[in-house]
């Protein structure tokens, strides 16, 4: 949704500090998946410090029943993330501080963003609804470390306040306004702030949705709105022909509760391939569950034979439709055959 310019801009500033290896990281990520080249650990992990939120947004898996059956809401123990940490310092280069919940529930964020950064985890970002977000909060997490923040907003004014309930759009604007403020008046590259929205939330009013948000983040975007409530009819699911899942050749995902998923898609824990409390990193990511499952994606419409991979975004058809923001065009990815009602 953003220029080039800034796009380029927010590249630049993420890899500041680590610039060589930042490129090594970003070639490894296209080039593992399309060489089906397994590394010695994985680039990236996801470690979800919390599957509990404070929200119900309409479009979010979290409120449903389903998911409230079948995964334990917690926080991740500072000692079992201390654990993880340990063994891939030095060998894992990146790890996402969310998943399924808000992050910043977890009473130690602070602390894991600290422990990671000194142990060498070159970056360390978070996706987050921004309730927390407060400036001393912010100044923490910064002088931690935190290298990337996604912020959520889906909207703006009304429109977001109707998503994000209880949340106000003004409190969370001046939050991002006092941290624009704050990193300018201090020259500071990182974090970098990048804000997301979903595409029906923002397309009554592109325009408005970018000149509110480009002044006071680094980089404006969106993502089409997935059916993340498992609402489609799976006739009505379209394929990409030959399709071959990256992630398994790029991330691991482990829970709250340290159980590992198959991937971060994987919402309710339907192939557990792994339990960190018990197992290492490295005998996971190696492990027969998981090479199993790369396996799958090697056969011909291999992915139709797990019910997670039907379900998955990732592996479905989508068309460009068009749209533009302050006079430059945009393509919206949207699913074929997929609603454009929030909540649908």
């Amino acid at each position: 949704m953003d220029t080039e310019e800034r796009d380029s801009l927010f590249e630049k500033n993420k890899g500041s500090g680590w610039e060589k290896e930042y490129l090594e990281y970003r070639k490894n990520w296209e080039m593992f998946p399309k060489n089906l080249f397994v590394s010695e650990y994985p680039l990236l992990i996801d470690l979800e410090l919390a599957s509990v939120c404070n929200l119900t947004c309409p479009m979010c898996y979290t409120i449903s029943d389903s998911f409230k059956k079948n995964v334990n809401t917690t926080r991740m123990d500072f000692d079992l993330f201390k654990k993880i940490i340990d063994e891939v310092k030095n060998k894992t280069v990146a790890i996402r501080l969310s998943l399924r919940g808000e992050a910043t529930l977890n009473k130690n964020f602070v602390e894991c963003v600290k422990y990671a950064k000194q142990n060498g985890i070159k970056e360390v970002s978070t996706l987050t609804h921004g309730f927390k977000l407060t400036l001393p909060f912010f100044k923490d997490i910064q002088e931690a470390g935190i290298d990337w923040i996604t912020v959520s907003i889906d909207g703006i004014n009304e429109t977001y306040e109707k998503i994000r309930k209880p949340l106000k759009f003004a409190e969370l604007f001046k939050k991002l306004k006092d941290i624009k403020e704050y990193k300018d008046a201090n020259n500071l590259k990182k974090p970098v702030i990048k804000a997301q929205g979903i595409w029906p939330a923002i397309a009554e009013d592109p325009d408005g949705y970018y000149s509110t948000l480009a002044p006071i983040v680094d980089q404006v975007a969106f993502n089409p709105l997935i059916d993340y409530l498992s609402n489609d009819k799976e006739n009505k699911i379209e394929y990409i022909d030959n399709f071959t899942c990256p992630q398994h050749y790029q991330r691991l995902v482990i829970g709250a509760d340290g159980l590992v998923m198959k991937c971060s898609n994987d919402e309710e824990n339907a192939e557990v391939i792994g339990d960190i409390k018990k197992e290492t990193v490295y005998q996971i990511w190696h492990g027969e569950k998981l090479n199993s499952i790369r396996s799958l994606h090697k056969a011909c419409k291999g992915i139709e034979t797990s019910n997670v991979c039907k379900k998955c975004y990732l592996p479905r058809v989508t068309r460009d439709d068009v749209a533009k923001v302050q006079s430059r065009k945009i393509i919206i990815k949207n699913y074929t055959n997929r609603s454009q009602i929030v909540g649908g």
